[in-house]
């Protein structure tokens, strides 16, 4: 086991690699940006050490300051946590060529798996069903046009490299395709430095279902069960939910199997999640996988009982896995909620200084935040605050759960998507289990959440409105 790492992460993630190492006997040395000089998490490490200025190309982004970093703190790892460098397949090599382990996967199976048009092919060749699409990256929009005709309108641009929904366009015409897709190579560039992007054909009405692997240097994986992100914005995911609760245990059961095939043929070791799309005839279709700790990663250890950050670490340090597929047993369900600083009806950024602040808790509530009373979320980083997740023994009380728990989350001094979930956990569809990946967009599409309008996004204010309004939410 290691004894000592870097973390080159921040926020909520930074603290929970913080929590993990400390409970497996590691010194954490934590890099920050002089934006991040007052985060909470770096009282908890056991050194700290700034790596430069606030924009993230000249700290979290800046592999030379991190590898210096790395070896001024003498440390034996670095800890990518999700985001930033977590991906980016040259770290990892410029690490391990340091003498540094990356907390990762191998340099192999991240360039496979970054590069989407390939891991569509991987995919494939272990049987597992692909979205119909173009065969390769698509480089006119003339080309473009072609696929689409081939496989039928409509159709979704996207970015060869990355994800994140940058570089993701659905067109549902020749018109709306030439322009989307001039306007996805050009997102894909900047976002990720290259414009390479491919079609799929865009499935309607699905689920977005993923699967959570662990595997070790050993040629061992297993997986934990499946997890339900369909509510989403923009391909942006917003609630999480373990297990999907419309899956029967057929599907499931060939899910965690693909899932398993794909990473064994890619010799994956470490913590990954393959992602699906899985239509209502109960048909599944490969997305992608993500070689990472996931943001939502915390529903799946509430119903297996499994610390993924812990198994992450002793994976990374060369150790076998500490459990076999027998005993992963999924129970109760659980729910993520990520609590963004975001206006909730807009979604745009609302950062600012947070003036109150107060978690809820009591039974199956927990909180995986960096926030504070006085804590600035500024405005150069990704606007999450915490995440609000609960578990119960059913789905009915786990709703019951997050619904008294959003409503004590007391958040003043910033807008934050806290009325809107308190919307959806009322809506009709989502408490019957009927969404999809549009769900959230075709309600604000037909006059949206009212509360969510009215209510100011985690002031006194908003709250007081939040619980006194009858909620309607398209009832």
């Amino acid at each position: 086991m290691f004894s000592r790492i870097l973390l080159c992460a921040r926020g909520e993630i930074a603290l929970r690699i913080i929590r993990a190492c400390r409970e497996l006997g590691i010194a954490t040395v934590a890099a920050y940006s002089e934006a991040d000089k007052d985060a909470v998490y770096l009282n908890f490490a056991d050194e700290t050490i700034c790596i430069g200025p606030g924009p993230s190309d000249q700290s979290y982004l800046n592999i030379p300051a991190i590898i210096s970093a790395a070896e001024v703190s003498d440390v034996e790892a670095i800890h990518p946590g999700y985001g930033f460098l977590s991906e980016v397949s040259r770290f990892a090599e410029v690490c391990r060529s340091c003498n540094v382990e990356f907390i990762g996967p191998s340099v192999t199976a991240m360039s496979q798996m970054g590069d989407k048009v390939k891991a569509r092919e991987i995919a494939a060749s272990t049987g597992a069903s692909i979205v119909p699409g173009s065969k390769g990256a698509v480089e006119t929009g003339e080309q473009a046009v072609e696929v689409a005709h081939e496989v039928n309108y409509p159709v979704l641009v996207k970015a060869g490299l990355g994800g994140g929904g940058r570089g993701m366009r659905v067109a549902h015409n020749d018109m709306s395709l030439l322009n989307c897709f001039a306007v996805a190579q050009s997102e894909a560039e900047a976002a990720f430095g290259s414009n390479a992007v491919y079609i799929e054909k865009y499935i309607t009405g699905a689920r977005h279902v993923e699967i959570q692997l662990l595997g070790d240097h050993h040629g061992n994986v297993i997986h934990l069960g499946d997890r339900d992100c369909s509510l989403q914005r923009r391909h942006q995911k917003l609630i999480e939910e373990a297990p999907c609760p419309v899956l029967d245990d057929t599907v499931r059961e060939k899910l965690g199997q693909s899932a398993i095939a794909i990473a064994k043929h890619i010799n994956y070791y470490g913590a990954g999640t393959v992602e699906f799309l899985v239509d209502e005839e109960g048909n599944y279709y490969f997305i992608e996988m993500n070689c990472r700790i996931q943001v939502e990663h915390p529903v799946t250890e509430m119903v297996t009982g499994v610390d993924i950050l812990r198994e992450q670490l002793r994976i990374a340090s060369g150790e076998r896995l500490s459990l076999r597929q027998d005993d992963i047993n999924m129970q109760g369900v659980a729910i993520e909620c990520r609590i963004n600083a975001e206006d909730p009806v807009t979604f745009r950024p609302a950062p600012g200084t947070i003036t109150k602040y107060y978690p809820p808790g009591g039974p199956g509530v927990r909180v995986d935040s960096h926030a504070y009373a006085g804590f600035t979320i500024s405005p150069i980083y990704d606007s999450l605050v915490g995440k609000l997740i609960v578990h119960r023994r059913n789905r009915r009380e786990a709703i019951a759960c997050m619904q008294r728990a959003l409503q004590e989350y007391i958040i003043d001094g910033i807008k934050t998507t806290i009325p809107l979930y308190i919307e959806i956990f009322d809506h009709s569809a989502f408490l019957s289990g009927r969404i999809d990946t549009k769900f959230v967009e075709n309600v604000l599409d037909n006059g949206g959440f009212s509360n969510a309008k009215t209510g100011s996004g985690g002031t006194e204010t908003g709250r007081t409105q939040q619980a006194t309004t009858p909620q309607k939410g398209g009832k």
